[in-house]
């Protein structure tokens, strides 16, 4: 068997089990290619078309892998414990969800930068969970301090070992807080993606989603059922924790119906991804003191 057919006859068993995707990859064919190359020990960019043969121990490797996954359910970051996020690899495990922030790839392209000055120095991610959002804030603007905060002590466990991992103990502060009631100093950018999810859509998750902390998922925990109950206390406080020039750049996922209900005055500036143009937005301190 040589490796690209290990993959292929992976991918029919993840198909066969009805696995769920969406933590680093979106379909079966990617996600076994992840796991097999990782469980064989070759680089993630390896060329998987050529005929690489490979031997009978390294075949019940890859597919007791691929059985780990299908039974627990777990995504395959859990599995491998690395997560990657525009080029960038990360730590992860069961303590914190795994990063797939539209708003990573608005800092590395350049997605927010009209919106700063030459002033920008002090920058906040909201919500940091394993930290990557603010190790690619750091990266991307190396003149900036960047303060990483989440109410879990468990995630800001985790955001160490990634902030260890890439050299920048020196520009990111993790900080815990209960969103921004426990921060003091006021910021040029604030990035968050917060727990949104609405009631509804809670319920109806897979089990890969449901393998992750329901705290960084479910925007319902002050008792509301559209997923705004976090958002709510946020655009609320964030003025006082904002310079005069400020913005919020913020993710929603899907659930822009949900917000633009429950905000339905507010000036918002949709920012374009690769998802579209309604998941992620922006904030003014302006537009938030109106």
């Amino acid at each position: 068997m040589t490796l690209a057919e290990l993959i292929h006859t992976s991918a029919e068993r993840l198909v066969a089990s009805q696995v769920s995707f969406g933590h680093g990859t979106t379909n079966a064919q990617d996600e076994a290619a992840w796991l097999v190359l990782w469980g064989l020990g070759l680089p993630l960019d390896s060329d998987t078309a050529l005929p690489t043969p490979i031997t009978a121990e390294q075949i019940t490797e890859a597919q007791a892998l691929i059985e780990q996954r299908i039974n627990t359910r777990k995504p395959a970051a859990y599995l491998t414990n690395e997560a990657w996020l525009q080029g960038v690899p990360f730590y992860v495990d069961e303590r914190v969800i795994i990063p797939r922030s539209l708003i990573a790839e608005l800092l590395i392209q350049g997605g927010i930068d009209y919106w700063l000055t030459t002033e920008t120095c002090s920058v906040l991610d909201l919500c940091t969970g394993n930290g990557s959002l603010a190790i690619l804030a750091a990266m991307t603007y190396p003149d900036v301090q960047v303060d990483a905060a989440d109410i879990s002590a468990d995630a800001l466990a985790v955001a160490a070992i990634n902030v260890s991992k890439h050299g920048l103990q020196e520009r990111v502060q993790l900080l815990q807080s209960d969103g921004l009631a426990q921060l003091q100093a006021s910021y040029d950018l604030i990035i968050c993606n917060p727990p949104y999810v609405n009631a509804q859509s809670m319920a109806a998750l897979p089990a890969e989603y449901l393998a992750e902390p329901a705290i960084a998922l479910d925007g319902n925990q002050a008792g509301g059922s559209d997923g705004m109950d976090f958002i709510r206390d946020l655009l609320q406080s964030a003025p006082r924790y904002m310079s005069s020039d400020a913005v919020l750049v913020l993710e929603i996922g899907n659930e822009r119906p949900y917000f633009e209900a429950a905000f339905p005055t507010l000036e918002v500036i949709w920012l374009e991804t690769s998802a579209g143009e309604d998941q992620v937005l922006l904030l003014t301190r302006q537009a938030l003191t109106q």
